[in-house]
């Protein structure tokens, strides 16, 4: 089962970590920090492209962590991991 981000970008369902609204939780100094230490280890991946980001999506991969910025809602995603579309 995959779930889309956006601009072609897809993930396995079972490497995500977690989805977060960017608006509500980059409000907590903690998520700030965690940001900025991916970022600076380059494990920030940017869907958004032109827009700004949403939500960012913490997956597990065979690299390692990776975060992926995303310009969709995280309400979106959540309605697109319900639905079997990819699977």
């Amino acid at each position: 089962m995959y779930l889309h981000l956006g601009n072609g970008v897809v993930v396995k369902k079972a490497d995500i970590l977690g989805v977060f609204d960017l608006d509500n939780s980059s409000s907590s100094a903690i998520t700030r920090k965690y940001l900025a230490q991916e970022e600076k280890a380059g494990r920030v991946i940017s869907v958004a492209e032109l827009e700004l980001p949403k939500s960012f999506v913490v997956c597990s991969e065979a690299e390692g962590q990776r975060v992926y910025l995303c310009q969709l809602n995280s309400s979106t995603l959540l309605k697109r991991s319900e639905s079997n579309d990819l699977e």
